[in-house]
This record gives C-alpha cells, structure tokens and sequence, in this order.
C-alpha cells in the first residue's frame, strides 16, 4: 500500500461503536444490565459504564493494544519501530487509566477483541456478566459496611456531645 492508502484504510478504524462492542452491550442488554457508553466524566471513557455495579468495561482490539499471544496481534513487518511503540503507549495508557478508575472505586473488567468472536462468544458473555454481578455484589456490602460505620461514629459522637452537655450542666450548679 502507497502511504496515502494506507492512511485511508486507517482513517477508517472507528474508536466508538466498533463491532465488537455493539455485540457486547446488545448481549449486555439482553441479559438485562443497563449501562451508559463511553462517559466523559471517567477516565479513559470506558467503552461501557454500569453505574449500578460500580463497572466499566472496556473492549479492547487486539492489534490496537498488543494482545499478547493472540493471532489477531502481529506487528507490521513495515515501520516496526512505530507501531511497536505506538502499541506500547497504548498498554501504558490503558494500565494508567485502569489505576486511575480503581482509585475511585470502580472495577474494570477488560474484553479482548478474540474473546467475542463466534467460538468464544458465549462464554465470553457468561463470565463478563458473572463478574459484574461479583463486581456489583462486593460494591454493595462495602457500602453498606461503610453506611454502617458512618452510622456507628454518629451515634458516637451524639453520645460524647451528651455527656459534655451533661458535665457541663454539673459544673454550671
């Protein structure tokens, strides 16, 4: 391919809405989880946002971004050196934005491009929505063992702030 083919062919390759994902989020959706795609508002504008569960997910390309071991991953035999770095960029920013979103609470959950095709697709499906419901299932019990200790240290505080207004009144007669 001449350079100014390829930059066509490239110029193609979608970021949102791939074929990937859109077989996802309908197998997602027929199983009953609601989400949100691509928020701003998150780090890396994971591909689909389950609010509920305290979820993303991100769909990732195996050539995009360097799927090890997988057939779909080779690099080009032409400009090596680019696309090798290119993909190793792509990795760093993934781990970085990964660390980003579990610092604030979320779980990510990562589907590889291989992982939805026709032999796979299943149960692919299968563990990704066992996961989100562990994911959603762990995020509730913290927040329910956090309301609880938040309840537990205002009962406390009522408490002190009784016995101050009490041993003040001792003094006061």
């Amino acid at each position: 391919m001449t350079p100014a083919q390829r930059f066509i062919c490239m110029s193609h390759n979608r970021a949102n809405n791939t074929g990937p994902e859109l077989l996802l989020r309908r197998a997602l959706w027929r199983l009953g989880f609601r989400y949100c795609v691509n928020d701003k508002h998150l780090p890396g504008s994971p591909d689909i946002v389950l609010p509920k569960y305290r979820t993303v997910i991100f769909i990732h390309g195996c050539f995009w971004h360097g799927h090890q071991g997988c057939k779909y991953y080779t690099v080009p035999k032409t400009n090596t050196e680019f696309w090798t770095a290119k993909v190793a960029r792509n990795q760093q920013r993934d781990q970085e934005v990964w660390r980003q979103l579990e610092a604030k609470g979320w779980y990510v959950i990562v589907v590889w491009e291989c992982e939805l095709k026709k032999g796979r697709f299943e149960d692919t499906v299968n563990s990704v929505a066992a996961e989100i419901i562990r994911n959603g299932n762990s995020y509730h019990y913290i927040q329910a063992a956090r309301k609880k200790a938040r309840a537990l240290y205002q009962e406390e505080r009522r408490q002190a702030k009784e016995r101050e207004a009490a041993l003040k009144a001792e003094l006061h007669q």
